[in-house]
């Protein structure tokens, strides 16, 4: 049997997960938290044998916490992400594997074969210096992405802004411009929808009406109306509402990620 805890800071991915090892047998989930810090205090004074850790948290990003573990009593990790732009070869060494959200039970079920495997055959220091290897991996092509991260231009009152696009929240056609939302600030760029959405396809952009496009990884809450209509509200407070015509859409990307309202 192998001692099992979960650390991901969305409530619907660590269910997720715990039902996909409430099926295998040799499974035990002991914790379950969204909040790093405090995991990384019980996964101290109780090691798992297996650790499911979700790579961005905000309190403290699955990497940092992998760093802070002791390696004497260093668990198998399994690195949970949302992103597929994280560099997943980077995944492939010994004692680290990785699911991206979201999974099915085949892909859940391969990562336990490798899991029970490396249980069988790898030492805690083996494992730590497989995971050095990757974290050092993973943290310079971080760096590299970061170092060529897109940004547009665009305008608020009369100056001109230069933007990080994975910090827009929302993007909305505003006859010949764009308004480009950021917490609560908003600029204008001359483009159209079209173009914008190129620009931004390094981002979650999810289409949810003929003028609207969402980051996804901004939005913090997803409601529906009483004709069924997505209500999506980011991280700055913004509330945008779906279309008709893109409610199906809407509606299987949420499906999709298991997310989806009641």
């Amino acid at each position: 049997m192998m001692n099992v805890i979960i650390v991901d800071d969305e409530p619907a991915a660590r269910r997720a997960v715990r039902e996909c090892c409430e099926r295998e047998a040799d499974l035990r989930v002991v914790g379950e938290y969204g909040d790093a810090r405090a995991a990384l205090e019980a996964i101290r004074q109780q090691p798992p044998q297996v650790l499911f850790l979700d790579i961005q948290m905000d309190s403290m990003t699955g990497m940092e916490l992998a760093h802070a573990l002791d390696p004497l009593t260093l668990p198998l990790i399994v690195f949970v992400t949302a992103y597929d732009h994280y560099a997943l070869e980077a995944f492939e060494v010994s004692a680290v594997d990785y699911l991206l959200k979201p999974f099915d039970d085949a892909r859940f079920k391969a990562t336990v074969a490798r899991v029970r495997r490396r249980h069988e055959a790898a030492s805690g220091f083996d494992r730590h210096g497989a995971l050095a290897t990757f974290l050092e991996q993973l943290e310079n092509r971080a760096r590299l992405r970061a170092e060529a991260q897109p940004r547009v231009l665009a305008e608020a009152g009369s100056r001109m802004h230069m933007l990080d696009v994975s910090q827009v929240e929302v993007v909305e056609a505003d006859r010949n411009y764009v308004r480009l939302i950021i917490g609560r600030e908003s600029f204008h760029a001359r483009s159209t929808l079209q173009q914008a959405e190129k620009s931004f396809q390094n981002q979650p952009m999810l289409r949810i009406s003929r003028s609207c496009l969402v980051n996804m990884r901004h939005v913090k809450e997803v409601s529906r109306t009483p004709r069924g209509d997505f209500i999506l509200v980011v991280a700055g407070g913004t509330t945008v509402t779906s279309s008709e015509g893109y409610r199906e859409p809407v509606r299987q990307y949420f499906e999709h990620l298991k997310l989806a309202p009641a």
